[in-house]
């Protein structure tokens, strides 16, 4: 049988609805028999099934058991005990004399199915009072409420009641699910676990799995489903969805695909499988669905078994990786270009050194190392040019931070001593000027930096801004600088006038100019870093600046620096 698909929702659920109408009428007209229930009612319990009413009622009116193998002061059993598959009781109700409520019970009979190990079995507990046999049953509430079943008639279903009981010193505790119906003048109480050891691990496999399943009956409107199921759709385990339901929570866009999964189970087909998403709280969330029909007598879907498998956490991780890779995409390009633009700025910022210089007698190499293993370029520089008057222009600075903020700052600081230079001004006089213009910068920044010249007279004229002093190797022996008049850190104190130092400079003297990230060590006191660094010089005493350069940079200490560390050697020839 093939169905028209649905444009909507709501022809979706009209079509399950006539297929169940069409089914229940079908069915109805070949058994002969009046109408099911309508769905929604509950089906008959065992217990109320054997409650029936019977055609002869017993003297007081109520209804006589079905069971003519017992009756009331005969031997005490029933037959139809035993084919019930749970614990079995029959209850005879012990009345109060002054009251003529019901306060207790005697067993009179009892099958062998035994609910719980350490709970004895029904027909080893007949003659005994109820209280006795089970003396956790007042306190749970279970005794009143078959008293009140005694007292008004109807039945007892589905009453779930904790069960403590202490036996031989220890408290013993049970969930047992009871029904219970009047059978004559007497009560069918019945009682089982809520759930045995194998629905549990039924229900862990179900969570570790992220599945579940459910049932319908299409003749009663009867629906199961599965605690996985519930878990699934946030469902309450007692109102179990129906298709028309289930269609309600369906995701638009997946129309289509739910309606050709339906028609094709309700027409017979299995197995029939799909994968939909539905909007539960909210939330999509997307299934992979199974189907079968249970076929009836007449070879037509009497009721449909679905099992689901929610793959929203697995989807979600998925989005979320895929995110991730994208992200990581973008940064990757983000960074390659930065890499770029940072090569750029350092080929212009950071030359190699001109023929020029040699001309004056002086033999230049450098060396700079990023702290950030992508970047080409920080925040420390150098200059080394041979000006327009003779002088030689000598600089190192660090700009304070990493990445390209520290590059446009340093280039801009770079640029500005090389302007100021141009103007035949003393290093503490282009000093001076240039911590004003780091201090005019919004940014709150702060720099360090030698700035100088070396003269025609072979003399280094310099200023010191909060910046180490330089190494002088001289006969064998490496010592900074002495100054007495370094001043403070460019951008931090506006208006300050730094002053000039002047060291004359022999031939053979090799000058190492250096940033902080060359001795700066954490938990270290610089000093011992420049001593270190000083000794180095000492061993390469006759090294040119090159070598001197790749034998520093080798040694031990210089591994996993975490700064920019930039150096400047001059030999004067």
């Amino acid at each position: 049988m093939s169905f028209p698909l649905p444009d909507s929702v709501e022809e979706l659920k009209d079509l399950i609805g006539r297929e169940v109408a069409s089914l229940r009428a079908s069915v109805r007209r070949a058994a002969e028999q009046p109408p099911l229930p309508p769905p929604g009612d509950e089906l008959t319990s065992p217990v109320q099934m054997l409650a029936v009413p019977a055609a002869t009622p017993s003297r007081d009116g109520r209804p006589a058991c079905l069971c003519s193998t017992h009756d009331k002061g005969a031997s005490g059993t029933c037959s139809a005990l035993s084919a019930i598959p749970a614990s079995a009781v029959l209850l005879e109700p012990v009345y109060d004399e002054a009251t003529r409520g019901v306060r207790d019970f005697l067993i009179v009979a009892g099958n062998r199915v035994r609910s719980a190990d350490w709970l004895e079995a029904p027909d080893r507990q007949v003659g005994q009072r109820f209280l006795e046999a089970r003396p956790g049953a007042a306190n749970s509430g279970l005794l009143q409420a078959l008293a009140d079943l005694v007292a008004r008639g109807g039945s007892l279903e589905g009453r779930v009641v904790d069960y403590t009981e202490q036996r031989l010193g220890r408290l013993h505790r049970a969930p047992l699910l009871h029904s219970a119906a009047l059978c004559g003048e007497q009560v069918l109480l019945t009682w089982r676990p809520v759930q045995s050891q194998t629905e549990l691990l039924t229900i862990d496999a179900q969570y570790l799995a992220s599945m579940g399943w459910g049932h319908w009956d299409l003749l009663s409107g009867k629906v199961t489903w599965s605690e996985g199921l519930c878990r699934i759709f946030h469902a309450d385990v007692r109102m179990p969805w129906s298709l028309e339901q289930l269609c309600d929570a369906l995701l638009p866009d997946d129309l289509t695909a739910l309606a050709e999964f339906l028609t094709s189970v309700l027409a017979g087909e299995e197995p029939a499988w799909t994968r939909i998403r539905f909007v539960v709280l909210g939330e999509v969330r997307t299934l992979d669905l199974l189907g079968r029909p249970v076929t009836g007598t007449d070879g037509r879907p009497w009721a449909v078994n679905l099992v689901a498998r929610d793959l929203t956490p697995q989807i979600r991780s998925r989005r979320r990786l895929a995110e991730t890779e994208r992200e990581s995409d973008r940064l990757r390009r983000q960074t390659q270009a930065e890499r770029r633009v940072a090569g750029a700025l350092r080929e212009a910022l950071l030359p190699t050194h001109s023929q020029a210089l040699a001309a004056v007698g002086l033999t230049v190499a450098a060396s700079y190392r990023p702290a950030e293993a992508d970047a080409a370029v920080g925040g420390d520089w150098y200059k080394c040019r041979l000006l327009p008057d003779g002088r030689v222009l000598v600089a190192i600075g660090d700009a304070a931070g990493h990445g390209l903020d520290a590059v446009a700052r340093m280039s801009q600081q770079r640029h500005a001593l090389a302007g100021l230079a141009q103007t035949g001004a003393s290093a503490g006089e282009i000093t001076t000027w240039l911590n004003e213009l780091i201090c005019s910068e919004p940014t709150g920044q702060t720099a360090t930096v030698i700035a100088g010249h070396i003269d025609d007279s072979r003399t280094l004229h310099w200023a010191d801004a909060g910046h180490p002093a330089p190494l002088l190797l001289r006969d064998g022996r490496a010592r900074p600088l002495h100054t007495g008049r370094r001043g403070p850190l460019l951008g931090a104190l506006p208006g300050y006038a730094y002053e000039t130092t002047s060291t004359p400079l022999r031939s053979g003297d090799v000058l190492l100019l250096f940033t902080d990230g060359m001795v700066e060590r954490r938990d270290e006191d610089i000093n011992k870093g420049i001593e270190r660094l000083a000794e180095t010089m000492t061993r390469a005493a006759g090294s040119d600046p090159q070598e001197l350069i790749d034998t520093i940079l080798a040694g031990p200490d210089q591994a996993g620096h975490e700064d920019d560390a930039c150096m400047l050697v001059i030999r004067v020839e």
